[in-house]
């Protein structure tokens, strides 16, 4: 059955959109140059199309060419059926490549680490685009080894690293070194058959045949001018490489990820900084002038000896001798005390809870003030240098409130609240807990806390004293 009049023969043949006539078998009899274009498919052959009137979406897999995706519409006529359909395949991947790349770049803000954020960028660019395996590559120098950040549709390769050396050394043609020192993508069709018939890439067969690839594209990971690594996409056989804009965009957003990580690590090392300075000025302002003092007694107890072998004043020697216990007790309790936050061991062994109620303690053994710690569970489980970070911004809250708020109480309140990690350090005290410095103390805390994507407040508590109050996002909460 084909259109008759000249007119609607002319609209079928201009139409963009496939139309297609099916018999009662299910076999086309009629097929406009579109259909015949988009299906590959002669007269008398059987169509993907049910024989019901209705609407949907097929998969259809032409003689030549990738698999398409189509909307088709099915009516009734006479003993068979008219079908409408249209080619949406690409338009799904667009929506879903645009759905991806909102993903990523939500993920890149988050506070996961970067090897888990780039895993799941690598898994993203798997699941959407026609791409069988993806690589996420760190480069620091060309001549050196790289680094896997992020890797999908290898399975475990635990040892690639280890392999493509050994392939480097054989001297194996590495092509995403190119988009590398260029800046500029590579695209190499038919890569697999070229890597899997070179002996030079033979330590990498094995990981290489794994997934069912062809096509390969190596995209530059660049920001603010320097290229930081590269992102491989292997293709499925059968789809030229592309597309090209998805990949370039995800390939930004994993450099973002890469950068923003090396400027958190440097903001760390700036604070570790500080606070060795900090801590070297409270051991100069302790422990130091402690240890004079005990040097100026054991001058004086020496002096007397000197003057009377026999012992002298036993009552002025016992004030000396007791003087310099005092002093060496102080001073030890002290140094244990800057020993412990230079490196607070029992963080890493105990948990947080235990090393804010520990450092607590000592604070109360040294100087008098009354430190309670109320926590909601035990131990709170979370990235080492996440839970450093909150341990040091409740050490400076607390170090502000003995030295400048004159208070006799604070309160450590530690708590998780819809996800957060929540730690309150309150004090009675008539001043702001600050001082001469609380300024730059406010940077570095509000600086800790924000680089977890938290969130940070300091302020006057209701009824007087001073409250220091940090909210921090535990990736993929897991506490007990």
């Amino acid at each position: 059955m084909t259109p008759t009049d000249p007119v609607v023969r002319a609209l079928v043949d201009v139409s963009a959109d496939g139309l297609a006539v099916l018999d009662a078998e299910g076999a086309f009899t009629f097929l406009n140059d579109a259909a015949s274009h988009l299906l590959g498919a002669d007269l008398g052959s059987a169509g993907p199309f049910p024989r019901t009137p209705g609407e949907g979406s097929v998969r259809w897999a032409p003689p030549e060419g990738p698999i398409r995706e189509l909307d088709y519409r099915v009516a009734a006529s006479g003993t068979g059926h008219v079908v409408w359909f249209r080619d949406v395949t690409d338009v799904r991947h667009q929506q879903e490549r645009l759905t991806a790349i909102a993903r990523v770049a939500a993920g890149v803000t988050e506070s996961a680490s970067l090897p888990q954020t780039l895993e799941a960028v690598a898994r993203e660019i798997v699941a959407t685009a026609t791409i069988a395996a993806v690589q996420i590559l760190a480069i620091d120098d060309p001549a050196a080894d790289l680094r896997i950040l992020g890797m999908a549709g290898f399975g475990a390769a635990p040892d690639f690293v280890e392999r493509f050396a050994q392939c480097r050394r054989l001297g194996a043609d590495v092509r995403f070194l190119d988009a590398f020192a260029a800046g500029r993508r590579v695209v190499v069709p038919h890569r697999k058959a070229v890597i899997m018939a070179d002996p030079l890439w033979a330590p990498l067969h094995e990981i290489m045949d794994r997934p069912d690839w062809d096509g390969f594209v190596a995209v530059p990971m660049t920001v603010r001018g320097r290229t930081l690594g590269v992102v491989n996409a292997y293709f499925v056989p059968g789809e030229e490489p592309g597309p090209l804009a998805f990949l370039e965009a995800m390939a930004d957003h994993a450099a973002i990820a890469v950068d923003t990580a090396g400027l958190l690590a440097q903001t760390r090392t700036r604070a570790r900084s500080d606070e060795r300075r900090r801590l070297a000025r409270d051991l100069h302002d302790s422990v130091v002038q402690q240890l004079f003092s005990m040097r100026m007694q054991a001058r004086v107890l020496r002096n007397q000896l000197d003057r009377d072998p026999a012992g002298g004043d036993p009552a002025r020697l016992r004030v000396a001798a007791e003087e310099l216990a005092s002093l060496s007790s102080t001073a030890l309790a002290d140094l244990r005390q800057l020993v412990f936050e230079l490196r607070p061991l029992e963080l890493e062994e105990r948990g947080l809870v235990e090393a804010i109620r520990g450092q607590a303690a000592g604070v109360q053994a040294r100087t008098g003030l009354t430190v309670d710690v109320h926590a909601d569970r035990d131990r709170i489980e979370g990235e080492l240098d996440l839970q450093e970070d909150v341990y040091r911004i409740v050490s400076e809250a607390v170090h502000n409130v003995v030295k400048h708020a004159g208070a006799a109480t604070a309160e450590i309140a530690i708590a998780v609240d819809d996800g957060d990690l929540v730690v309150e350090v309150a004090d009675d005290g008539a001043g702001t807990g600050l001082g001469g410095s609380g300024g730059l103390g406010l940077v570095s805390m509000r600086e800790r806390t924000e680089r977890w994507g938290g969130r940070f407040h300091a302020g006057p508590r209701p009824g007087g004293g001073w409250t220091v109050r940090v909210a921090v996002p535990l990736p993929g909460l897991a506490a007990s």
